[in-house]
């Protein structure tokens, strides 16, 4: 698999990487320009601009990272509900499947109780 094929698939976890990257790199700029400062009124714009920033892209990134790992779980989910359809089909269609809670049963009409 070459490099654009794998950005293509994984764009999310990509753009995870580039976020919580940039993240660090604004707290590491952040850091190295408030440490010049002497007084706390000088600090202050710097936390804002480079901290702040950075937290947010760290967070931004986590929240995307985290999103790419439910998207994986709901196809796997949607691969098993899948399976599950085609096997009830094979057994409602070989007369083999026993009648759901709820479902007409297909020979006497009944409901179950209801």
């Amino acid at each position: 698999m070459n490099l654009s094929t794998f950005i293509r698939s994984q764009a999310d976890r990509v753009a995870a990487v580039l976020a919580t990257a940039g993240g660090a790199i604004a707290l590491l700029v952040g850091w190295v320009r408030i440490s010049s400062f002497v007084y706390p009124a000088q600090q202050i714009p710097v936390v804002v601009s480079g901290g702040l920033t950075g937290l947010f892209l760290i967070g931004l990134g986590a929240a995307l990272w985290l999103s790419a790992d439910l998207r994986d779980e709901w196809r796997k989910l949607d691969r098993i509900e899948d399976e599950l359809r085609a096997q009830r089909h094979l057994l409602e269609t070989a007369g083999a499947a026993p009648a759901l809670p709820g479902r007409r049963a297909a020979t006497t009409g009944a409901t179950n109780g209801r």
